[in-house]
């Protein structure tokens, strides 16, 4: 399997000959090699030229870029390598469509609900206090079926949402204190988490998007906008709470990230460099988990799962099975 590297050092990226190699004052010269690696995530202060970004779009290497706080900037996204025309046409004609739309936007909110339950009442066989959250979820994931517009969809979401992050305070140990979800900035530590958890998630799914012939910017939960990758953000909903929010609550409870782990910068709160490693490796053993598929009756990587994810929505999307998120089962 590919390789993702991570690198949070300031330095320099470059060509030599046919691999890339990274050089930076702490560390000399370190060399990439190129067919092994999948994507890579920039953090810190690099510099590269366009010999090098020529040759990671070559080969079709993603680069996720990262700022100072270490949150989400952006991505080079190589010339799609595997375009289908036709596809596209069937994906917009999908959007286009309000019914279409709205019935793949449900399934993914029903697969999202659905794991989000899976958490909570995996916490609840261990802890007390977490029965009511899971019947006030349940009784929002009931109004799915009668929804009739993108926007109730939303409410519904954003209402599971709100249950849920009230329900961490009970699920975290230890000193970490956490009232409400706040992005612009992050605030607290378990704020700064889920942050930057989200974007390492959303990151993820847009490589597994450029591996398939899904084109990343036509989405149906989210509005398609300028400047984002939009489906990526739509996929993501399924796995945050399979992989990102069981990485913070792992993280905290087993006191892998302690305070020392953070920075703050007048009200923003962020993972500084060593915080941002153990989180990346933690990421990336849980990727990197294998578990048996039922309908596939073999073992699969949770990465795996997402890009299986995207073939579900291109065989939906030209008419060959109808779509069905990914549900926790294990």
């Amino acid at each position: 399997m590919k390789k993702s590297i991570y690198i949070n050092t300031s330095g320099r990226l470059s060509r030599k000959d046919n691999t890339i190699f990274f050089e930076s004052e702490t560390f000399g010269k370190k060399f990439i090699p190129v067919n092994n690696v999948e994507e890579i995530f920039l953090f810190g202060e690099i510099d590269f030229n366009t010999k090098a970004i020529n040759f990671l779009a070559q080969n079709n290497i993603t680069v996720h870029v990262f700022n100072y706080y270490g949150y989400y900037s952006g991505s080079f996204y190589p010339r799609e390598h595997l375009p289908s025309g036709f596809l596209l046409v069937k994906q917009v004609e999908k959007y286009k469509d309000d019914v279409e739309r709205l019935n793949i936007a449900k399934e993914i909110i029903n697969g999202a609900s659905h794991n989000i339950l899976k958490n909570i009442k995996y916490y609840a066989n261990r802890k007390e206090g977490l029965d009511e959250f899971v019947e006030r979820i349940e009784n929002e994931r009931k109004n799915l079926k009668d929804i009739k517009t993108i926007n109730e969809l939303m409410g519904v979401e954003g209402r599971i949402r709100n249950i849920y992050y009230s329900a961490f305070e009970t699920i975290i140990d230890g000193k970490f204190v956490f009232k409400n979800r706040t992005m612009n900035p992050p605030d607290n530590p378990i704020n700064a988490l889920i942050s930057f958890g989200n974007s390492m998630m959303y990151s993820i799914v847009l490589t597994e998007i450029y591996n398939t012939q899904l084109n990343p910017t036509i989405s149906y939960l989210h509005e398609p906008g300028e400047r984002r990758f939009s489906l990526s953000l739509d996929i993501s909903e399924i796995f945050k709470p399979i992989i990102i929010d069981r990485i913070i609550f792992s993280l905290i409870n087993q006191k892998m990230i302690r305070e020392e782990h953070f920075d703050q910068d007048l009200e923003l709160c962020y993972l500084n460099e060593k915080g941002r490693v153990i989180f990346q490796r933690e990421f990336e053993e849980k990727l990197g988990t294998i578990i048996k598929h039922p309908g596939l009756n073999r073992s699969v990587s949770y990465r795996r799962l997402i890009r299986l994810e995207c073939y579900k929505i291109i065989k939906h999307l030209l008419d060959e099975e109808k779509y069905e998120s990914l549900k926790m089962w294990w």
